[in-house]
């Protein structure tokens, strides 16, 4: 299964605005004051016409600069019944003619979901799925999230919203517009989970970017461990800061994912189980930059960020890993982060950062060595 995961997301319709219309061989004057209005009336006019099938709470522009044909501004828009606060993009609007006559994401600024085409919303039980993909396609996706909500529930319990906003484009090249980034570089990346882009850290609308070519390459379980991988980000997304080491938080969402199917440690860790056969064995833990997209260990950073997780939860019991987890989240950077994190073990698992990374040396060798 190709490793995948990163903790790290044309408007159309034309809206008559009150600018002169552009006559030959003169020059159309820029407005003298912010659009707002005009804005107002042409989110107005895409909340009730071509995105009403969203349900759109709240879709609102607020202009940042602006000229005689173009208009940046700030776009906020919440989807009813999945959204607590608005997810933020940034949006170019070019006007000719007195009109509207289109919109797209400004530059460097992720995508917006209809951008890509008809979104087709496909409502579940605890999800919504977006995107231009075949309906089938987003319907297979919304029920294997309905059985991944409940699943990661029972490990981090139910004080997150329980409910998922997912998008499925129908290429790579577009998943990567939704993220913003270099096409090249998530091309092994079957999905990943953003607050979106301009959202405040303690208050994201989270949404779930699935890469179709990488997703659908997955086998049937590997859909349902990635899909929850992710839904475990969203579910621990207020206790994730950023001294928060990423193979905790990549290693949580494995465990989660992996949890209950019945796989054995070398069928989740391959990679691993090869370069432990060829005596090469890890000597610390993965460090932030093995998860760079690309990176030519990823596969074995989340190997043994799995293992590591599970490794607290054999010994301590699950409820000791979600509370070494939350309590490091609520801890705060501290005096560093190893630091921290050294003291947090201390407190939960009665032994420091030096000794629990002996005994997942150690566990790496029981699991994954020869005869097992």
């Amino acid at each position: 299964m190709p490793r995948r995961t990163a903790l790290l997301l044309a408007a159309g319709g034309l809206v008559q605005l009150s600018l002169p219309r552009a006559l030959p061989g003169r020059a159309v004057a820029a407005p003298s004051g912010p659009p707002t209005a005009l804005l107002a009336a042409h989110a107005q006019a895409l909340r009730t016409g071509e995105l009403a099938a969203l349900r759109p709470a709240q879709l609102d522009y607020r202009p940042t600069s602006w000229d005689a044909r173009t208009v940046t501004a700030e776009l906020s828009y919440r989807l009813a019944g999945f959204d607590d606060y608005p997810a933020v993009l940034n949006r170019r609007l070019t006007l000719a003619g007195g009109a509207v006559s289109g919109e797209g994401a400004a530059p460097g600024s992720p995508a917006a979901p209809w951008d890509l085409g008809d979104p087709t919303p496909v409502r579940g039980t605890h999800c919504l799925v977006l995107g231009p993909a075949a309906a089938a396609q987003l319907t297979e996706l919304a029920a294997i999230a309905d059985q991944a909500v409940p699943a990661v529930s029972a490990v981090w319990g139910s004080g997150w919203a329980g409910r998922l906003v997912l998008q499925l484009p129908t290429t790579e090249a577009q998943f990567t517009q939704l993220l913003g980034v270099d096409p090249s570089s998530y091309s092994d990346i079957a999905a990943v989970t953003v607050a979106a882009a301009g959202a405040p850290v303690h208050t994201p609308a989270d949404r779930v970017l699935v890469n179709p070519d990488a997703y659908h390459r997955l086998s049937e379980f590997g859909k349902h461990v990635v899909i929850t991988h992710e839904s475990t980000h969203v579910a621990t997304r207020a206790d994730t800061h950023p001294w928060t080491p990423l193979w905790l938080s990549e290693g949580v969402a494995d465990y989660t994912g992996y949890l209950n199917t019945g796989r054995s440690a070398r069928q989740i860790a391959p990679e691993l189980t090869s370069d432990v056969a060829a005596g090469r064995l890890p000597t610390a833990l993965p460090a932030d930059a093995d998860f760079q997209a690309g990176s030519g260990g990823i596969a074995q950073a989340y190997e043994l960020s799995w293992l590591a997780c599970s490794l607290i939860a054999a010994e301590h019991g699950q409820r000791a890993l979600v509370d070494v987890y939350r309590s490091l989240g609520a801890a705060g950077p501290g005096a560093g982060r190893e630091r921290q994190l050294d003291r947090i073990l201390g407190e939960r698992l009665g032994y420091g950062l030096a000794e629990f990374t002996r005994r997942w040396i150690a566990e790496v060798v029981r699991r994954l060595g020869p005869g097992t």
